[in-house]
C-alpha cells in the first residue's frame, strides 16, 4: 500500500554538534567585529552566560582549542601577549556562510560562464546543426549527421569523409563579465546607531564567493570609497571598517573605470552599495566637502561620470540603503544619466536584489 510513514523527529547532526553550533554564531560575530577574534570570543562568552550555549561537557575553552586544531584561527604573540587571528581557511568559511545566508535561493548549476539566448562557444548543446567552419572544435562534430552526409555525397562503395560533410552541433553561447563592486565606508554607514556596513560586507563576501565558485571565468574587483577610493582584496572583506569619511562617489567611479579599462571582457559593470548622497570631491590636493543637501558642484561631477560610463557601455547598478526623498531624486538622476539600474532596498533585501540583477544583467549581455 502506498502512503506516508511518520516517525519521531531527529534533529540535524550539525545542530546537535556543539562545535558547529558555536562556530555558526562565532562566524557571525567575527564579521561584526571586523575580524577581531578576541572581541568575538568575548561576545560569545557573554552570550554563553546569558543563553547557556555550552554545558559541562563542552565549554568556550574547548571551542577555542578546536578552532586552533581545525586551522580556523592561529595563535600569535605580540609584545609578550598571546592573541589570535583568523586564517585563510576561516576567511573562506566566512564567505561561504555569507553565500548560504544571502543567496540561499540559488540552485546548483554547472560552473563556468553565464548562459545567453545566443549560439556560440559554450558547454550546452542545442538541437541546431550547421556546416563546419574553420576554427570549430572537433568535439562539437555531430557524428551521425556527418556520416550521413558522407554516405549521401559519396556513396557506400567510395565512402570517404570530406570537410564539406562535417556538421557542427550548435551550443548556447556563454558570456563572461568583469564586475567592480563599490562599497561605501563613509561615517554614515554606522550613523545614528544603525549598522549598515555589516550587511554590506556580507553581501560583498557572498557575491565574491558566488563568482569564485560558480562563475570562475568572471573577474571581480572590490573598491571601498570614503574621502578617497582604493582597491581591497577579497580576503580583506571581513575586516572592513567604517572610517570618519565623507562620501567621494566620484573617486570610486574613477577608480572603477580605470580597473575595467584593463579588463579584456566586453561585458563590464559596476555595482555600488551606498546609503547616502555624494558629499566630497577632490580638487587638486585638497578636498571640497559639503554634507548639507545636494551640492551642485559635487552632483555635476558625479553625473558627468555616470554619462561617461554609459558612453563606454559600463552600466551602473546602485543599491541605495535609504529612502529619503532627496536621495531618491539624486539616484534617479544618476541612473537616468547612466542608463543603469537602481534599487531602493532595506538591508534585509539587499542580497537578493544584488544576485537577481547580476544574473539578469549577465543573461542580457551580448558578445
Amino acid at each position: 500500500m502506498i502512503g506516508w510513514q511518520f516517525s519521531n523527529f531527529v534533529p540535524n547532526n550539525e545542530d546537535s554538534d556543539p562545535f558547529e553550533r558555536l562556530l555558526k554564531i562565532f562566524k557571525e560575530l567575527l564579521v561584526h567585529t571586523s575580524g577581531d577574534v578576541a572581541e568575538a570570543l568575548s561576545w560569545l562568552t557573554e552570550l554563553d552566560k546569558q543563553y547557556k550555549l555550552t554545558d559541562n561537557n563542552y565549554g568556550i575553552a574547548d571551542f577555542v582549542k578546536d578552532l586552533i586544531e581545525k586551522g580556523l584561527i592561529s595563535q600569535q604573540t605580540s609584545n609578550g601577549k598571546l592573541g589570535y587571528s583568523p586564517t585563510t581557511k576561516m576567511e573562506i568559511a566566512l564567505r561561504r556562510q555569507a553565500l548560504d545566508d544571502i543567496f540561499d535561493q540559488l540552485k546548483k548549476s554547472k560552473q563556468g560562464n553565464h548562459s545567453t539566448k545566443m549560439t556560440g562557444q559554450g558547454d550546452e548543446f542545442t538541437s541546431e546543426l550547421r556546416p563546419y567552419e574553420f576554427g570549430d572544435r572537433l568535439d562539437g562534430i555531430a557524428i551521425s549527421e556527418t556520416l550521413k552526409n558522407a554516405q549521401i555525397n559519396h556513396g557506400i562503395d567510395d565512402f570517404r569523409l570530406t570537410e564539406q560533410d562535417l556538421q557542427i552541433q550548435e551550443t548556447h553561447y556563454k558570456s563572461q563579465s568583469s564586475t567592480v563592486l563599490m562599497i561605501d565606508i563613509s561615517h554614515s554607514m554606522i550613523l545614528y546607531g544603525e549598522d549598515r556596513i555589516t550587511p554590506a560586507k556580507k553581501v560583498a563576501m557572498a557575491l565574491s564567493e558566488l563568482i569564485i565558485t560558480r562563475y570562475p571565468k568572471d573577474t571581480l574587483d572590490i573598491i571601498v570609497f570614503g574621502d578617497d577610493a582604493w582597491s581591497i582584496e577579497i580576503k580583506d572583506l571581513p575586516y572592513l571598517q567604517v572610517g570618519p569619511y565623507h562620501t567621494n562617489t566620484v573617486a570610486g567611479l574613477e577608480l572603477a573605470m580605470d580597473l575595467l579599462r584593463k579588463r579584456k571582457n566586453p561585458n563590464k559593470q559596476i555595482m555600488m552599495i551606498t546609503d547616502g548622497k555624494p558629499t566630497c570631491i577632490k580638487k587638486g590636493k585638497t578636498y571640497y566637502k559639503n554634507s548639507f543637501g545636494l551640492d551642485r558642484k559635487i552632483l555635476n561631477r558625479t553625473l558627468a561620470l555616470a554619462v561617461s560610463c554609459r558612453k563606454i557601455n559600463i552600466p551602473i547598478t546602485t543599491f541605495m540603503i535609504a529612502k529619503d526623498a532627496y536621495l531618491v531624486n539624486f539616484v534617479d538622476q544618476f541612473t537616468q544619466a547612466n542608463n543603469g539600474k537602481a534599487f531602493y532596498s532595506s538591508l534585509e533585501g539587499l542580497g537578493e536584489f544584488i544576485f537577481m540583477d547580476y544574473k539578469q544583467n549577465k543573461k542580457s549581455r551580448k558578445k
